[in-house]
C-alpha cells in the first residue's frame, strides 16, 4: 500500500474509529475514467475531491466523476463573485494532500465541503485515499456525514 494511503487509513481509524478497505491500483486512478476502469464501476460512482478558491478561501467539492463542477453554480452557493480551481501548492499546504489523491475528509485544515447530489443516487461510491493509486468504497450517506458536507447541485 502506498505510504500516503496508509497514512490516510490510519487517520480515519484515529479520528473516526473506522477501518476502511483501501484498494490499490498500480496503474493509477488519477482521473475519474481511470478510476472507474480500474475498479470496474460506473464513472458516476467516482467521488472526486476537487478544491476551489473563492476569494481568499478554499472549499472542497466532492463531485461525481460523470459531472463537471459549474464554477458559476458553486460561486452562487458560496455567495462569491467568482470561483476557480485552487493552486496545487495551496492544496498540499492547507489540506495536506496532493492533487490526484485528495481524499474527501481527514484534511489538515477543516474546510467547507460540498457533496454533489448525484452521488447520493448510488449505493456505493469510490473516493481517493491519499494517493493517486489508492481508493476506497463508501456509502454516500456516510460520505456526507464524515465530510460534514452540504449536499448541493454543483
Amino acid at each position: 500500500m502506498h505510504p500516503r494511503a496508509r497514512e490516510f487509513r490510519d487517520r480515519v481509524r484515529d479520528r473516526y474509529g473506522l477501518d476502511l478497505t483501501i484498494e490499490s491500483f498500480p496503474e493509477g486512478t488519477e482521473t475519474a475514467a481511470d478510476a472507474a476502469e480500474a475498479i470496474g464501476c460506473a464513472i458516476g460512482q467516482i467521488a472526486s475531491s476537487l478544491v476551489f478558491a473563492a476569494g481568499g478561501d478554499l472549499v472542497v467539492v466532492v463531485t461525481s466523476g460523470a459531472n463537471r463542477v459549474s464554477e458559476a453554480e458553486l460561486a452562487s452557493h458560496l455567495d462569491a463573485e467568482s470561483v476557480s480551481m485552487a493552486d496545487p501548492e495551496a492544496i498540499k499546504d492547507i489540506l495536506g494532500w496532493s492533487v490526484g489523491g485528495v481524499p474527501p475528509f481527514c484534511h489538515d485544515t477543516a474546510l467547507p465541503v460540498y457533496v454533489d447530489e448525484t452521488l447520493l443516487t448510488h449505493e456505493t461510491v469510490w473516493a481517493a485515499a491519499g494517493a493517486p493509486t489508492a481508493v476506497f468504497p463508501i456509502a454516500p450517506d456516510d460520505l456526507v456525514e464524515l465530510t460534514d458536507g452540504t449536499v448541493a447541485a454543483v
